[in-house]
């Protein structure tokens, strides 16, 4: 056990991440030595920052927790706290059940961790982080929280009711971080098309996005986890004059049967979200539209099933992921649907959908080859570097490997020539 240090461990989603930054900050700022995810875990102080959004997602935290656990009998590590989703919505069972942490906190409520420790919590640094990304990009969390019903979602009942951050202090973030070296930012929420509503009676997402896009040295913008009904149009053309606003869109659709979409309370119709992409497409001519579709929800018929195939045939998403239904506690379709499609079934159908994503993949991903893109380098490795383009998410999308014919810097930009292509991934050469 290493005295003085902290090792914070980040389950889940990248909104989760940006809280364990601004953690890590604080710790730093106590005089600390701070590790995130480290190879060797032996931490005086020793944090998990857990996920609670589905069963599998549970499961993770929990195992981690129980394996730091056994390490803290063993005096490989000192104070053991968990903190995030599984524990503001488990609080009272976990501390029943887990009597080896020293200390649980909610998803809100981890600020006192410090003065729990008999340390200060510095305001002046709130919005102030370790970035644990290469230094080049960094997430951006724009707001908390989430006012949509979903049936199936236990968001809500984790985070509560959705809460904008003020643009102002959204600016000043990311003046600080361009001061460091970050020029992308995947901007990221919850919900992102709600922001401003609770704030300013408005949805602002558009001016806000202006307004980042205004502040030199911001080059890449990546927006993440938009939802369809209500959607703001005028994002489009934000998205289509401004040309470091990257022509990509994160959108969850999850259906597309009628059917489905009012089961899940989804407040969409399969025509408004034919409409919806369509519109999207034509104001943002190239934008890769990145979505997830959910299998398996209760009611989900064959003929749904067949409904939701020819739609990802039609479509032909530029990326896509799918997941089968988690039958979540206190969830809307918990208390008024009983889960009865065999688990088999939701993972066939899941199966099915995703190789059929893999041939669209392919074959966009071979009408790229011979094209020209802007690439950011992500890391080196023994025989490529390895980048990506306005149209892939680090650690989700394809990357594109670059051959070592040039020496290149990680964190710069170039422009690549396509040379060869997989499902997920593009090769490429450096452009004279």
């Amino acid at each position: 056990m290493r005295k003085n240090k902290v090792d914070i461990i980040t389950l889940g989603c990248s909104k989760n991440l940006v809280d364990s930054e601004q953690l890590m900050r604080q710790f730093k700022a106590n005089g600390y030595t701070v590790e995130h995810d480290p190879k060797k875990i032996n931490g005086e102080i020793v944090v998990v920052n857990t996920c609670g959004f589905i069963g599998d997602a549970q499961e993770e935290s929990i195992n981690m927790i129980l394996q730091l656990a056994e390490a803290k009998k063993n005096g490989k590590i000192g104070k053991l706290i968990a903190m995030g989703c599984l524990t503001e919505r488990f609080l009272d069972d976990l501390k029943r059940e887990l009597p080896e942490v020293d200390k649980f906190y909610g998803k809100f409520n981890w600020k006192e961790v410090l003065s729990d420790l008999g340390k200060a919590y510095h305001n002046e640094l709130s919005d102030d982080r370790m970035l644990t990304t290469p230094k080049h990009y960094a997430y951006l969390k724009i707001g908390e929280g989430c006012d949509r019903t979903c049936s199936y979602c236990s968001i809500p009942i984790i985070t509560g009711k959705y809460h904008s951050r003020p643009i102002e202090d959204i600016e000043a973030e990311v003046k600080l971080l361009v001061k460091r070296g970050v020029k992308e930012f995947q901007v990221i929420a919850q919900d992102l098309t709600y922001y401003g509503l609770d704030l300013y009676k408005r949805m602002a997402l558009p001016e806000l996005i202006e307004r980042i896009s205004d502040i030199p040295g911001v080059e890449w913008i990546r927006l993440h986890y938009a939802y369809p009904a209500h959607f703001p149009y005028d994002l489009l053309r934000v998205m289509r004059e401004r040309d470091n606003v990257c022509k990509y869109l994160d959108i969850a659709l999850q259906h597309i049967s009628d059917n489905m979409l009012k089961n899940m309370r989804r407040n969409i119709t399969k025509e408004q979200t034919y409409e919806l992409l369509e519109r999207i497409r034509k104001e943002v001519p190239g934008i890769h539209v990145r979505t997830t579709l959910m299998v398996g929800h209760p009611g989900e018929t064959d003929q749904d099933f067949e409904e939701l195939v020819a739609f990802v045939k039609e479509m032909r998403f530029e990326r896509m992921g799918a997941f089968t239904y988690s039958h979540e506690a206190d969830t809307y379709s918990y208390n008024h649907f009983e889960d009865v499609i065999p688990q088999e079934t939701k993972q066939e159908r899941m199966d099915y959908i995703m190789r059929i994503q893999e041939r669209i993949s392919t074959e966009l991903n071979e009408a790229k080859v011979g094209k020209i893109l802007k690439v950011i380098v992500d890391r080196e490795e023994p025989d490529f570097y390895v980048g990506r383009s306005q149209f892939d998410s680090p650690e989700v999308d394809p990357e594109i490997l670059i051959s070592k014919e040039k020496e290149l810097k990680v964190g710069e930009m170039y422009f690549v020539e396509i040379t060869d292509s997989q499902a997920f991934d593009l090769y490429g050469k450096i452009v004279d």
